[in-house]
C-alpha cells in the first residue's frame, strides 16, 4: 500500500501541483520574465520531469516485485488484470521517461536555437505542442492505472475457497 500511495501521490502532486506551478504561476512569469519564460519554463519542467518519470520507473517496479513476491512467498494468485496493469505502467513510463521526455526537450531546445531558421523554429515548436498533448494524455492514462493499481491494492479479493467439511465417523 504504500508503494500504490507515493506513487499515486506523486503522480498527482506532479500533475496538478508542479506543473501548473512552472507554466501558470504569475511568479514563475515574473521571475523568469516574459521575454524568456517560455524557454526557462520548459527547462525547469525537464528539470523536474526528470526524476518523477524515474520515480514512476522504480515504482512500478517495486510493484511487480512485490506482486510476484506475494505469489512466490504466500502462495497467493496473481491476477492477469493486475499483472498486466503493471507492466503495461512500467512499459508507458519507460516509453515516457527514456524516449518522449527527451525528444520533448530536444524539440523545446531546437525551438529557441539561435542558429536556427524561423521555419526550422516553428516546426520544432509545431512538433513540441503535439508531442505534449500526447504526453499528458499518457500522464492522464497513467494516473487512472495507478488509481486502479491502488483501489487493487486496498481492497484485495477474498481468496478463500470453501472447503468441505470432512464426514465424521461414528
Amino acid at each position: 500500500m504504500v508503494n500504490a500511495a507515493i506513487w499515486l501521490g506523486a503522480s498527482i502532486f506532479m500533475t496538478v501541483g508542479i506543473a501548473p506551478a512552472i507554466f501558470f504561476s504569475h511568479d514563475m512569469h515574473a521571475f523568469l520574465g516574459e521575454k524568456n519564460f517560455i524557454f526557462y519554463a520548459g527547462q525547469v519542467a525537464h528539470a523536474l520531469f526528470k526524476p518523477y518519470y524515474a520515480l514512476q520507473i522504480i515504482c512500478a517496479l517495486v510493484a511487480l516485485a512485490h506482486l510476484f513476491a506475494e505469489k512466490l512467498y504466500l502462495g497467493r494468485p496473481t491476477s492477469k488484470f493486475t499483472s498486466g496493469l503493471l507492466v503495461t505502467l512500467l512499459a508507458i513510463s519507460l516509453a515516457s521517461g527514456l524516449w518522449m521526455q527527451p525528444k520533448m526537450h530536444d524539440l523545446q531546445v531546437r525551438s529557441y536555437a539561435a542558429q536556427a531558421t524561423p521555419a526550422d523554429r516553428a516546426a520544432a515548436m509545431h512538433s513540441f505542442r503535439a508531442w505534449h498533448g500526447t504526453s499528458q494524455i499518457i500522464n492522464l492514462f497513467i494516473i487512472c492505472g495507478i488509481l486502479i493499481y491502488t483501489w487493487q491494492v486496498n481492497n484485495p479479493p477474498d481468496t478463500t475457497k470453501f472447503v468441505r467439511p470432512g464426514k465424521f465417523g461414528g
